[in-house]
């Protein structure tokens, strides 16, 4: 059916009414980087500090998407686009709830990064930078893909055989290969109390 014949229903209950009872600014944290860059650690991390102070977050992780909702979708440039495009769709339904979201992919395309920046509100997406040089996710390749993909066995491996478009303004710039966990995931904090997302304790 096309969707011209669909009609956006505006539920009763608001964004705003929603972040209010959760004492917090909803956004969504998109961390990119390599693949062995420590998103994920970082992600994670964050995530366990702000439920520790009481605030209501998911973490969406690539691996667990594509082993769900993106099961059908390969490594080529279109599937790759597309995985973006529907965890975008996912963490605009999250900031409507009022979550605080936190994407941990490789996103390897600016214009991917930045159409899911479209699709919610100003100040509601934040690209979290996880800078750790190819050399150093290589040596730590802590899944064995880069050996891998440097065998043949993985085709259109990002930072290999793949172009990777690093982010030239990031909300949040991280050196993953100069900083502690602690420091990183301090960083990140203090960018969401500066800018009031953390608005008061639950």
């Amino acid at each position: 059916m096309s969707t011209k014949h669909l009609t956006w229903h505006t539920p009763q209950v608001t964004k705003l009414q929603r972040a209010r009872l959760k004492a917090q600014k909803p956004a969504i944290l998109w961390f990119t980087g390599l693949s062995g860059s420590g998103k994920s650690t970082i992600a994670n991390a964050v995530e366990a500090e702000l439920v520790t102070r009481g605030h209501h977050t998911y973490l969406l992780d690539g691996d667990n998407i594509r082993l769900g909702l993106n099961r059908g979708l390969g490594f080529s440039d279109r599937d790759r686009v597309e995985n973006i495009r529907r965890i975008g769709e996912v963490g605009k339904l999250f900031v409507d709830a009022g979550m605080i979201v936190l994407s941990a992919f490789i996103s390897p395309f600016q214009a991917d990064r930045e159409q899911v920046r479209g699709v919610v509100e100003q100040g509601e997406f934040i690209e979290v930078f996880v800078d750790t040089p190819l050399a150093i996710c290589e040596a730590r390749d802590p899944k064995g893909l880069y050996r891998k993909a440097r065998s043949g066995e993985i085709p259109n491996f990002t930072g290999i055989s793949s172009p990777y478009e690093a982010p030239t303004t990031p909300e949040i710039w991280l050196r993953g290969e100069q900083m502690s966990l602690e420091e990183l995931v301090a960083s990140v904090l203090s960018y969401l109390e500066e800018r009031g997302y953390l608005v008061g304790e639950v």
